[in-house]
């Protein structure tokens, strides 16, 4: 079975548990299956995509409970929602190996590299969530990242715009401000997410650097602009309006430049 179809099987699997360690399984033998970059795979007629838990109950966003991290139930629910996106960062690499076909090897290979970040990330999170007697799915979540990537399932180019360099890229300016809110809050476990944070944020800069690399060879291969397509895509896919702060110094270390950042902050 070629490494593709591998991805899109780890991406059907509902446990979390299970996801994380087929990731890591695929990443460790990644060597052993041939990538099939010319394969059309399809999934089931029957799977839903992602595969993921009955909880966390998944609600608009507006609807989720501010969480602050001042209480030891306001810092699980804050954990728990970094906890959510990096489960759901799981899926949107998994569904980039899978979907996209006729793309270079090195494509096929940094985004499995992602996926097997982003699980050790879950998984570090989570038994860090476990150990203030909470786990993955107690707290209500929203699923803006799985519903940009179904909007983006028939254009690589647009995922690549939209995912890794938009809505992924949020948590280079995010990541920040939630570390300060838990210096503030000073408890053993609040200065101990704080230091996981610093991991999440070194390895996110390479995300988003792989998601600006190939948005930008994507661009180079179609003849097209990247800066002002970007607002295009934007507008087309009705994606969210990124606003200031800006982590400026993270967004240049993941590739994003002068002229982009200009943009973001007139936009």
């Amino acid at each position: 079975m070629s490494l593709r179809r591998l991805a899109l099987n780890a991406l059907c699997l509902c446990d979390p548990d299970e996801k994380v360690l087929a990731v890591q399984a695929l990443w460790d033998g990644k060597n052993a299956h041939a990538l099939s970059t010319g394969e059309h795979v399809h999934p089931e007629t029957t799977v839903t995509l992602p595969g993921r838990p009955s909880l966390p109950r998944l609600i608009p966003a507006k609807q989720v409970a501010t969480r602050t991290p001042f209480t030891p139930e306001g810092l699980a629910a804050l954990l728990h929602a970094v906890c959510h996106i990096e489960f759901n960062a799981i899926n949107l690499a998994l569904d980039a190996v899978w979907r996209f076909p006729d793309m270079p090897e090195t494509f096929y290979q940094d985004w499995l590299l992602v996926a097997y970040e982003e699980s050790q990330h879950f998984q570090m999170l989570h038994q860090h969530l476990n150990s203030l007697g909470h786990r993955y799915g107690d707290f209500d979540a929203h699923d803006g990242l799985w519903h940009m990537c179904q909007k983006t399932a028939d254009d690589v180019l647009a995922r690549m715009a939209l995912v890794p360099r938009t809505l992924e890229a949020r948590g280079l300016d995010a990541t920040p401000l939630i570390q300060a809110k838990l210096r503030k809050a000073a408890s053993l476990p609040a200065l101990r997410a704080v230091e996981m944070l610093d991991i999440i944020l070194r390895d996110e800069v390479g995300h988003v650097a792989i998601g600006n690399h190939w948005y930008r060879w994507l661009c180079d291969q179609r003849g097209l602009d990247p800066v002002p397509l970007y607002g295009e895509l934007v507008q087309r896919y009705d994606a969210p309006k990124l606003r200031p702060p800006f982590n400026e110094e993270a967004r240049k270390r993941a590739g994003f430049t002068d002229t982009e950042l200009q943009y973001l902050l007139g936009a």
